[in-house]
């Protein structure tokens, strides 16, 4: 009897090992330095580039947002398999460079020890404290996913309805409609092109601001470059605040979907509540990002530590 007890324990103490788990600090016997080189090469391009915060966090929810958080938008497309990457809703999205210059730098210092979904969660944490935004710890540990096919994105767009993305949100992410409405809160440095939003200004749209609107029409309208864009929040574009959320209470949001949020009587209450308390949304924004780097991570001896970001290891 004692002998079977005996094994079960052992057994309890040996599974969470097998399988593994994030936490914070993950790496602190196997790459000390790891999440200081991640913030030094983040800190480096921020001060050359601001935008660089909106660039890593769309880039973040775009991956977790498809397959969990693996790092499959960075696998680049093959003769046989067309990518994550290729597809419409990642049309714009960027800050693949500054995932790589980490990652050559990491691969340096601790070969085969970072992961590169590890490295999106960390940078992404960086930028937004780099931008005003809220200082917060992220668990570590996550592997690299072995799979980016196109036909896996299903991220709905900028002229969904609210019930279209809460449901997005809440069954296909685990998130629930106030996480939802708080992670769009990453619009306040966001940035949004023409094309996504010139529909509301073909006629009046009698949710968006009159200012706001001959504002865009006169921005979209001259087309000097190919497709203008404007920043979701007109007035803080550069700081990680709770500005987006007074903007669209009052009728200036950009996207549809943004002017929605404030609208809708299933989400209207979350935004004027963030809107109301900015202390309140960089809390809720530390927890529902962290929440969101955990959606369905490969951990343990599950996928691979990519030696670099764009292919998958070659396992012959």
């Amino acid at each position: 009897m004692k002998k079977i007890i005996i094994i079960l324990l052992l057994f309890c103490f040996i599974l969470p090992l097998a399988f593994g788990e994030l936490k914070v600090g993950f790496y602190e016997s196997s790459c000390q330095k790891a999440e200081s080189i991640v913030k030094n090469v983040v800190k480096s391009r921020f001060n050359r580039d601001k935008t660089i915060t909106a660039a890593l966090l769309r880039l973040h929810f775009h991956d977790c947002a498809v397959s969990g958080c693996d790092a499959s938008i960075l696998i680049n497309s093959t003769q046989s398999n067309t990518a994550e990457k290729e597809s419409g809703a990642n049309f714009d999205v960027r800050g693949f460079d500054i995932i790589d210059e980490v990652k050559e730098t990491l691969e340096s210092a601790c070969p085969s020890t970072v992961s590169c979904a590890d490295i999106i969660t960390l940078a992404t944490r960086d930028a937004v404290a780099l931008s005003g935004g809220p200082q917060y710890e992220v668990p570590t540990g996550r592997r690299d996913g072995l799979v980016s096919n196109i036909n896996n994105v299903k991220i709905p767009g900028p002229s969904s309805s609210v019930s279209v993305i809460s449901q997005f949100f809440n069954k296909s992410l685990g998130l629930t409609t106030q996480e939802m409405v708080t992670l769009f809160g990453a619009h306040t440095v966001g940035v949004a092109r023409c094309s996504f939003f010139d529909d509301r200004l073909s006629s009046p749209d009698p949710t968006m601001d009159p200012g706001l609107n001959a504002k865009l029409v006169k921005l979209c309208s001259s087309r000097d470059d190919n497709d203008p864009s404007t920043p979701l929040d007109q007035k803080t574009s550069l700081l990680v605040d709770n500005g987006f959320y007074t903007q669209i209470l009052a009728k200036k949001g950009v996207l549809q979907i943004d002017q929605q949020l404030a609208l809708d009587q299933s989400t209207r209450g979350f935004v004027t509540d963030i809107a109301s308390n900015g202390v309140k949304f960089q809390k809720n924004f530390a927890n529902a990002m962290v929440k969101m780097g955990s959606i369905d991570v490969l951990v343990g001896n599950q996928g691979e530590i990519r030696q670099k970001c764009s292919v998958v290891n070659n396992h012959s």
